[in-house]
């Protein structure tokens, strides 16, 4: 049995609060400047997954007490690569033959490349699941809100980077048509020669005419705001921290948002630590590093790394996953389950606009 670790991190100050009360008294400054001189530590042991082949894992969460702007802007990169290195030989300690990167540990510096040189066991991005998955996610959410994708309009937010391009490039393929959103506009424009029927801009304000969004960026900010949005349009946000506004949720009940990448986890696992999920559900990022350990093959432990994601892992992840009983866990939203009456919410305001937009 192959067994596995996953590392965590804060996202913010209310995140450091959550254990520490303190913190949300102090400036985030202050916060930071303790947390950078922690170490990383084991956080919870994982229990209970279970493949209906039969094959079983388990793992643990390792905790790096760092927040994306630390990593991102004001610590050395070489710094954070040491402590992301530190993590998978805390797992190897406890046994792992691999280890998931989570949220930000996924996307700094080259994505998980010099911690696979360096780490003592495999890595992993677990971006091609979370690819697949949002790839799911969007298209059953047009499926329930009746969305026809042939005339329907696509938009990617982050599409430069390695999950919004995959989505891009397989989404393309049944939409209409496809708008790219990225920070630079010669590299955005790259993109537009292998994905058919799309254009590339780097004003967010374009998905406003979008039916679909699949919004994957590495701003750490939020993007996506009421005034972005049409109604009864469809947004699939994989961003962590969130791209958007959880103004979206409180100002506009017209329009549908879901988090790419719930999962639901074969067998009766348990996570002995709350990350905001339902029971036995789990990211897609820390499914994928589960599909591998069960799978038991070293030469797929470093399956995801850098800032490339192919259609090819796309398929292989998605593969191995129905292989092994991880399936899409419905639709959540702002860390709640999106209700039916907010599916028939956002239908009926597309139907609406639809309506009035013919004149009939």
């Amino acid at each position: 049995m192959a067994r596995f670790a996953f590392i965590i991190h804060p996202l913010s100050k209310r995140d450091v609060a959550r254990k520490y009360k303190i913190a949300k008294y102090l400036p985030e400054s202050a916060v930071e400047a303790v947390m950078g001189r922690k170490k990383p530590f084991v956080i919870s042991e994982i229990t209970g997954i279970e493949s209906p082949t039969g094959a079983t894992t388990s793992g643990l969460f390792i905790a790096l007490p760092l927040t994306p702007r630390q990593m991102i802007q004001t610590m050395p990169m070489r710094q954070v690569y040491d402590k992301i290195v530190r993590c998978a030989e805390i797992g190897k300690e406890h046994g792992a033959d691999l280890i998931g990167l989570g949220a930000f540990t996924s996307v700094v510096g080259d994505g998980g490349i010099t911690v696979a040189k360096e780490a003592p066991i495999g890595v992993t991005t677990g971006n091609s699941y979370t690819v697949a998955t949002a790839i799911q996610g969007t298209i059953n959410a047009c499926k329930r809100l009746d969305i026809d994708l042939g005339t329907a309009t696509l938009a990617v937010v982050g599409a430069t980077g390695s999950i919004g391009k995959t989505c891009a490039q397989v989404l393309a393929r049944d939409f209409g048509r496809t708008i790219l959103v990225g920070r630079d506009q010669l590299r955005t424009q790259a993109l537009t020669e292998g994905i058919q029927n799309s254009e590339a801009t780097t004003n967010v304000e374009a998905i406003k005419e979008a039916d679909a969004i699949i919004t994957v960026s590495s701003a750490g900010k939020e993007l996506v705001f009421p005034e972005h949005l049409k109604p009864g349009a469809i947004v699939c946000d994989v961003a962590r921290p969130r791209d958007v506004s959880v103004r979206v949720a409180k100002e506009r009940p017209d329009v549908l948002v879901i988090e790419g990448g719930v999962v639901k986890v074969p067998g009766d696992v348990e996570f002995n630590f709350s990350f905001g999920f339902p029971e036995k559900t789990a990211y897609a990022c820390m499914s994928e590093t589960m599909i591998l350990a069960l799978e038991n093959d070293p030469s797929l432990f470093n399956f995801t790394l850098g800032k490339e994601v192919s259609v090819e892992q796309v398929d292989e992840i998605n593969a191995l996953a129905d292989k092994h009983g991880f399936k899409l866990a419905g639709f959540r939203s702002f860390e709640h389950a999106v209700s039916e009456e907010a599916v028939i919410r956002a239908k009926n305001a597309r139907l609406t606009s639809t309506t009035v937009a013919r004149g009939t």
